[in-house]
């Protein structure tokens, strides 16, 4: 197979000290390989060392003759904003002659023919993620290196871009945190953590598993070698005071060389991984049997004075229920999250009911609760009224150094600014959570923890995203906006069909309702609650049974709590 490219002991030093060292790897021709890490373990920096970017402090990257590579970066850059989206593809070409291409090209990007005249800024952030992988085709690469081109894309975006994976026909290193996009469209993963590159020849959700299994092992050596290195360290020590006691010099040697020993075995020590930085965790307070929001005939606006975006119709949530919202971008998804808050924040507004002794807690997906002028201490204050030592323990399990706890909020970075955020909610202890897009900062540790955190959320919450694994772990009610309303289907699957257009109205039945209890009716509807319980009990208990590297924590809290809700219902 012909490589394209090589890296040997590649490392890259910056001013916080050793992004990566020793990293050593290969790509060859129609390779499709997942690059995943941590926030902040250099994967956009190896992709800008591949690209030719960025130098690194040593090693060398190879570059056949025949690889024709492309980058598509996460963001458009600033002289393409002034650019119509017919320019900015034409801005690719290295010859005039050819622009029937970048017109042809403007349709399989799944643009219609109104936007070729419209200026890039003016297009959404799926649209510029399309407009970067168009010109990025136009000089016909054979590799494509990707960084987190799904990033804000909303789930018709996302279905396009993993269609146009699926179907490209060179290779690519594709930068994500969406596990189910990186399982569907690569066949390899490369894991940068701890410095290192771990390769894998499966996809992410594999790659995963085995580099789990890799850790239990490693564990279990080192534990094994601390053993034998602790006896040891005790006998040099007995031998070295015995040696010192009684003058004994062939004791002294003998400890001095078995100090040698252990020092060896420390440097041989098989290495174990730091694991993540930190951990999600969200604590939430029921309200039994209260509706927690109620919407009746809401008309969703951006703002005041703006064009109605949809009708709510009649909606309600009660305590437990756990809601995925999901639309196209700039549908009004998140208009009726910040509506919602407005009319908290306000003291009411027609439309719009929340319960009077619930607790309340919004994130918001552009993080501007946190006061920039604020200490990460002092940050906290305005969701906890806690003690300042608590709320300084509570930092440093999230990750946040206790030098750190007086700088401000505006030097946080966006992955840090929302671990703040999710710190403050936890603290908070909510009835009812509003969540818009939560997971734009989070890598794929921070998504799974997420989604376990909502599924065993003892409360209630409303939440815009566009991950699919987040609303099928998390979430049991679906509203879908579409076409100027907002419609509950049964179940995700049915969700997306409906919003991709392929999809057939099936009444969802709501959660508030009561099973019937007396009649062929009930007899049916106890029939129908008993196959459903034996069918999760089946799958919990068959999840169990696998290796714990290969459990689905997030599932099993989801099937719990579901068992625990058919159990009621059922009187049991």
């Amino acid at each position: 197979m012909t490589t394209l490219i090589s890296s040997q002991s590649l490392q890259l030093d910056t001013a916080d000290g050793t992004l990566f060292e020793d990293l050593s790897f290969t790509l060859n021709v129609g390779d499709r390989i997942g690059l995943i890490g941590h926030n902040g373990s250099g994967k956009s920096t190896l992709l800008r060392l591949l690209a030719g970017t960025l130098e690194a402090t040593s090693g060398e990257i190879r570059r056949a003759r025949q690889c024709r590579m492309q980058i598509v970066e996460q963001h458009l850059p600033a002289r393409l904003g002034r650019l119509s989206l017919r320019d900015a593809l034409l801005d690719a070409l290295d010859s005039p002659a050819d622009a029937w291409r970048a017109d042809s090209l403007i349709a399989e990007l799944g643009f219609a023919p109104e936007h070729a005249p419209v200026r890039a800024d003016a297009l959404s952030g799926g649209q510029h993620s399309r407009l970067l992988i168009g010109r990025a085709l136009l000089k016909e690469p054979n590799v494509l290196l990707l960084d987190e081109p799904g990033n804000h894309l909303d789930l018709p975006s996302m279905l396009w871009l993993e269609g146009f994976l699926q179907r490209f026909r060179g290779g690519f290193i594709l930068v994500s945190h969406d596990a189910r996009l990186l399982d569907n469209v690569t066949r390899a993963s490369w894991i940068l953590r701890d410095r290192r590159l771990y390769a894998f020849d499966a996809p992410c959700s594999g790659a995963r598993g085995y580099l789990a299994q890799m850790d239990e092992a490693a564990r279990a050596r080192h534990g094994a070698q601390q053993k034998e290195i602790d006896r040891l360290a005790a006998s040099s020590r007995r031998l070295a005071i015995w040696g010192k006691t009684y003058d004994n010099e062939d004791l002294a040697r003998k400890a001095k060389a078995m100090q040698k020993r252990v020092d060896a075995l420390k440097d041989e020590q098989v290495f174990v991984t730091r694991g993540a930085p930190w951990r999600l965790v969200l604590s939430g307070e029921a309200l039994p049997g209260r509706r927690l929001l109620e919407l009746d005939h809401l008309a969703v606006r951006p703002a005041d004075g703006l064009p109605v975006l949809f009708d709510t119709g009649p909606q309600s949530i009660r305590c437990g229920d756990r809601v995925a919202l999901i639309g196209a971008n700039g549908s009004g998804k998140s208009s009726l999250l910040r509506q919602c808050w407005r009319a908290l924040a306000s003291g009411g507004e027609d439309g719009i009911a929340f319960h009077g002794k619930a607790a309340i807690g919004y994130y918001d997906q552009s993080l501007k609760q946190l006061d920039d002028a604020a200490s990460l201490s002092d940050a906290l204050e305005p969701f906890a009224r806690i003690a300042e030592q608590e709320r300084r323990k509570a930092l440093i399990r999230a990750g946040f150094a206790y030098e750190r706890h007086g700088q401000t909020v505006a030097t946080l970075s966006g992955g840090e600014r929302s671990r703040l955020l999710f710190l403050a909610l936890s603290l908070a202890r909510h009835h009812f959570l509003l969540l818009d897009e939560p997971t734009n900062h989070l890598d794929l540790e921070g998504k799974e923890q997420l989604a376990g955190a909502l599924a065993e959320f003892t409360g209630g919450f409303l939440l815009v995203s566009h991950e699919r694994a987040l609303i099928e772990a998390a979430c049991q009610r679906f509203w879908v906006v579409k076409d100027g309303r907002l419609t509950e289907w049964q179940d995700a699957d049915t969700a997306y069909r409906s919003l991709a257009g392929t999809g057939e109205p099936r009444a969802a039945a709501d959660p508030a309702l009561p099973v019937p209890a007396t009649g062929e009716a009930a007899a049916n509807s106890e029939e129908a609650l008993l196959a459903r319980l034996y069918e999760l009990e089946a799958a919990l208990a068959a999840d169990l049974a696998r290796k714990p590297a290969h459990q689905k924590p997030a599932r099993q809290a989801q099937w719990r709590q579901e068992i625990r809700r058919l159990e009621a219902r059922l009187g049991w």
